[in-house]
């Protein structure tokens, strides 16, 4: 036994569980917040897309959602969730609003990367006749690539925070064995084990964050 109410063998499915709600939120949050974010940049005002109705259309909402605390968005929603997956509870359960809860994150941390592209490169490629797509295929996303790869890796870690909340309600990984078994059994050991492997995991992500990034930058 690791302590008197835990074993090894939850502390690994603990892990598992974690790493799954992180990756497949992350997966899909990327899948829809990086095109939010791009149109966030080519939509603006100036940009290679310029449409004033759709950007103040499209950027309240982002800024709406990413105002509500995960905690509360995680409870708001828990009937939209158990129509998507027939629980409520659980790591399938869990993954459901931090999908909600990452995209427009990761959507306004993406346009902050693409608007420290040098306007110069833009227009240069503008100047070659470059139509939008290419402008954005070609010169956008390269140039701010090392800066995209930082920007998934704070996403991340902010998942990893966020799937901890979610232990809260039943959500399954490392946050919900910290919750069941060591705030509610006052098992102080769990605790710190606990935190002691969210901050490997977070340590790691960064660590390969930075690499990624540098190795990007110099290519």
């Amino acid at each position: 036994m690791f302590s008197t109410s835990i074993t090894l063998n939850q502390f690994i499915v603990a892990i598992q569980e974690t790493l799954v709600m992180v990756g497949v939120s992350l997966l899909i949050g990327s899948l829809i917040g990086i095109p939010l974010g791009i149109l966030l940049v080519v939509t603006r005002p100036g940009g290679v897309l310029e449409s004033k109705l759709f950007y103040s259309v499209l950027n309240p909402i982002i800024n709406i959602v990413r105002s509500l605390p995960f905690i509360i968005l995680l409870v708001a929603i828990i009937p939209f969730t158990r129509m998507l997956v027939n629980t409520s509870i659980g790591t399938s359960a869990a993954i459901v609003p931090l999908t909600i809860y990452i995209a427009p994150y990761i959507g306004r941390l993406v346009e902050n990367s693409l608007l420290e592209v040098k306007e110069g490169i833009l227009e240069a490629a503008e100047s070659m006749g470059a139509t939008p797509f290419q402008v954005i295929r070609y010169f956008l996303l390269p140039e701010a690539l090392g800066s995209l790869i930082l920007t998934l890796t704070t996403a991340t870690i902010g998942l990893i925070g966020a799937t901890a909340m979610a232990g809260v309600v039943g959500g399954g990984g490392v946050g919900d064995l910290a919750i069941s078994f060591g705030y509610q059994r006052f098992d102080t050991f769990v605790i710190v084990v606990t935190c002691i492997i969210l901050v490997i995991i977070v340590q790691g992500v960064q660590s390969l964050g930075n690499y990624l990034a540098r190795k990007a930058r110099r290519n």
